[in-house]
């Protein structure tokens, strides 16, 4: 049997090259994409979290500054506070300022 490599052979095998080439482009950047958007969605997390703590943190010193005396602008933010980590907490995001 006798092999004979033609124009035609060589062209056909190029086209099978450029399209595994063509599809697995796609797979890995398809592939890179879901990771990028599971690392920003962890950073998203990690925010999230972080904010929860200083709210908490900013509520402690209202309420602290309130047992201390202080009226006016104190009261008012702690009650907007107080509303708003409720309203969070509950799924409630229509808080208005």
């Amino acid at each position: 049997m006798e092999v004979v490599i033609t124009a035609d052979t060589i062209i056909k095998a190029a086209a099978l090259i450029g399209a595994l080439g063509v599809i697995l482009g796609v797979i890995t950047t398809v592939v890179k994409y879901f990771s990028k958007q599971k690392a920003l969605l962890d950073e998203v997390h990690e925010v999230r979290h972080e904010q929860t703590l200083l709210c908490y943190c900013v509520l402690a010193c209202l309420k602290g500054l309130k047992q201390q005396g202080c009226n006016g602008p104190v009261t008012k933010a702690l009650d907007k506070m107080e509303k708003h980590l409720n309203q969070a907490a509950h799924g409630d995001e229509t808080f208005e300022l």
